[in-house]
């Protein structure tokens, strides 16, 4: 059988791997030919023949920078997916950057509470008015809307009912007696509202008393004007007894509230791990520790592709007999170093999450502490 074997050497070429996705890198092409050296004679060369050619070690090469990058960066994104939700997906991508922290997700939660309170948010407050009617109490909101075209359901927020302002009641009762005063909120367009007369500047708490009882009274003594809004139908206190009087009011509309997306405003943005802009790896910029994990997931894929060759041609004859090779052997072998790699890689990023360096931090600044703590003190004698 005429099944191909490792020749002993190799020369790395541009396009010699499946997606070339690093062939551009002076260091990838050096070190391709030096893993295949070192992949061959772990499997076994000159020893034994390795049925596998150079582009074999190659792929293995480029699928393990690849899937190294893979790994890093899906930590990275999980690490900060909440600093890239919302962001432009043109951002440079994000490699080389160190990603800085943003309060955007906390503030566009935050808006939502605001929009509750009528500070803030993302919902539009919509202003209308109801002719009020002579002798009628109640008022259908849900009718009103559909008698003014709004499609879907509102809700109404702040409702403008309420008592005349207790200034354009204010009469000074000592007007004319020379005791009295001339009403001193001229210059906030109120002087028109009182008759006084005279020129006597009082306390402005003078006036805040006035203003408060004529406010108390007309709680106390006469009908208060309030409403009830019980879905979307209006009871207003007291009954009305003209019917020219507009009832303002301001109010959402639900289909805007229930509006789950950001409005991205034209722009395609950040919204889950699939599209935070991350690229594969800059080989040559990969450091050693990197590297030599890089090269053991490499030769494990080696290992695995050497063990499915020699699943095809389970025997070899040689002359007066045969022989097996061990196929069932290297798959094995090769899945569990593929799975201890994988998880002793993702061990090492937890290592260097956001959340066990504060810890280290932490314990680290406690200890300090406590050395510190046993060093004598010197007592100064001045």
């Amino acid at each position: 059988m005429n099944i191909p074997i490792w020749p002993g050497s190799s020369s790395f070429q541009p396009g010699d791997t499946p997606f070339g996705f690093y062939d551009a890198d002076p260091q990838f092409q050096s070190d391709a030919d030096k893993f295949s050296k070192f992949a061959a004679q772990r499997l076994g060369y000159p020893l034994v023949e390795v049925e596998l050619q150079d582009i074999n070690f190659y792929t293995a090469l480029e699928d393990a920078v690849t899937t190294y990058g893979n790994e890093l960066y899906a930590y990275q994104v999980a690490e900060n997916l909440l600093s890239f939700q919302g962001a432009p997906t043109t951002i440079q991508p994000g490699n080389n950057q160190v990603v800085q922290e943003n309060m955007a997700s906390i503030v566009r939660l935050s808006q939502q509470y605001g929009e509750e309170a009528g500070v803030g948010g993302t919902v539009t407050y919509r202003s209308g008015s109801i002719r009020l009617t002579a002798g009628q109490q109640e008022y259908d909101m849900n009718k009103w809307a559909v008698d003014n075209g709004i499609q879907g359901r509102i809700e109404i927020k702040r409702i403008y009912y309420e008592a005349p302002p207790a200034i354009m009641r204010y009469f000074d009762p000592y007007a004319g007696t020379g005791t009295g005063m001339m009403q001193m909120l001229d210059s906030f367009g109120w002087g028109s509202y009182s008759p006084a007369i005279n020129f006597m500047l009082m306390p402005i708490n003078y006036d805040l008393q006035k203003i408060q009882a004529i406010e108390f009274n007309d709680q106390i003594r006469k009908s208060q004007y309030t409403f009830e809004l019980v879905n979307n139908q209006l009871k207003i206190f007291p009954i009305p007894i003209v019917h020219y009087h507009d009832l303002w009011f301001q109010y959402i509309l639900e289909s805007d509230r229930n509006q789950p997306y950001l409005d991205n405003q034209g722009q395609s943005l950040i919204t889950n791990a699939s599209n935070v802009p991350y690229e594969n790896p800059v080989y040559s910029q990969i450091n050693s520790i990197g590297r030599s994990w890089i090269f053991e997931y490499a030769l494990a894929l080696s290992k695995e592709m050497l063990g499915y060759v020699r699943g095809k041609y389970q025997t070899v004859p040689i002359p007066g007999s045969e022989i097996t090779l061990n196929q069932g052997d290297l798959i094995t072998a090769a899945t569990s170093e593929r799975t201890s790699l994988i998880e002793r890689l993702r061990a090492y990023f937890d290592t260097t999450s956001r959340k066990t360096l504060l810890a280290n931090k932490e314990a680290e600044a406690a200890s300090q502490k406590n050395i510190l703590a046993d060093v004598p003190m010197t007592i100064f004698i001045g």
